[in-house]
């Protein structure tokens, strides 16, 4: 595939992107070579290759889910809590019920 002028006037049009004349010259030859390593890539034999999300093996490092044994800082301190709340049932805040 090549690019021609018409071609990058339509893409800057659609991107709404305005562009001067010598602009238009100077992207021409740059999305040529774009395409021309698209096609190079097109070539490459990827068969028996699994896809990647990622080159790179990322594990999500997780923290152990514990509660902090200190009263002041820690878990454990529900019913301190809902001494908090205006109205609390079943070891919740219970809110009003809100209907569209």
């Amino acid at each position: 595939m090549s690019v021609d002028t018409a071609t990058v006037r339509h893409i800057a049009k659609l991107a709404r992107i305005a562009m001067s004349d010598a602009e238009v010259e100077a992207l021409v030859p740059e999305l040529n070579n774009i395409l021309g390593w698209v096609e190079q890539l097109g070539e490459v034999d990827t068969s028996g290759v699994e896809p990647l999300a990622t080159v790179v093996d990322q594990k999500l490092r997780l923290r152990d889910d514990v509660i902090d044994a200190d009263p002041l800082t820690g878990g454990n301190v529900r019913d301190k809590v809902l001494l908090n709340a205006p109205e609390a049932q079943h070891g919740f805040f219970a809110v009003p019920k809100v209907i569209e």
